[in-house]
């Protein structure tokens, strides 16, 4: 197999523990979880009326979900924990640690700086994912 295919191979199809890889692919999760995210925060706000930090933990929620799910089979491969509903739990207990910081974070952004808080969520996802990515590959995941 030519190089070129065989890296596009590793990076979006075989099993990997590299964190390089990882991190390409958590980045594309993180994207389709922060498009959900995103969207949903945007729309429980703008269209519902739904104070921005309820809609942020309701949209924050949602892309856990998303990014849980894609991220099981796709990007970490075999959990440490033998048990799904462990794996699921311990995901969540990062998630909710994520979303602590999101709020946190959309918070003092659009409070206490004046951003709007669709920018302050740009800026808060950019070090979640950070957060969320480290968290997982270090406690959960042994590749």
């Amino acid at each position: 197999m030519p190089m070129g295919k065989r890296l596009i191979y590793r990076l979006l199809v075989s099993d990997t523990d590299s964190w390089f890889f990882q991190m390409f692919r958590y980045a594309i999760v993180g994207g389709a979880s922060f498009a959900v995210d995103y969207g949903l925060l945007y729309i429980l706000t703008e269209f519902f009326g739904v104070y921005y930090l309820l809609s942020a933990t309701a949209s924050f929620t949602a892309g856990l979900l998303v990014n849980y799910l894609i991220s099981i089979r796709w990007v970490f491969g075999q959990s440490k924990l033998t048990s799904r509903t462990a794996e699921f739990v311990v995901y969540g207990i990062i998630g909710v640690a994520g979303l602590l910081l999101n709020n946190l974070l959309l918070y003092l952004f659009t409070d206490h700086l004046h951003l709007h808080y669709m920018l302050s969520k740009l800026i808060a996802a950019a070090i979640v994912l950070a957060w969320n990515f480290a968290g997982r590959k270090i406690i959960l995941f042994r590749h």
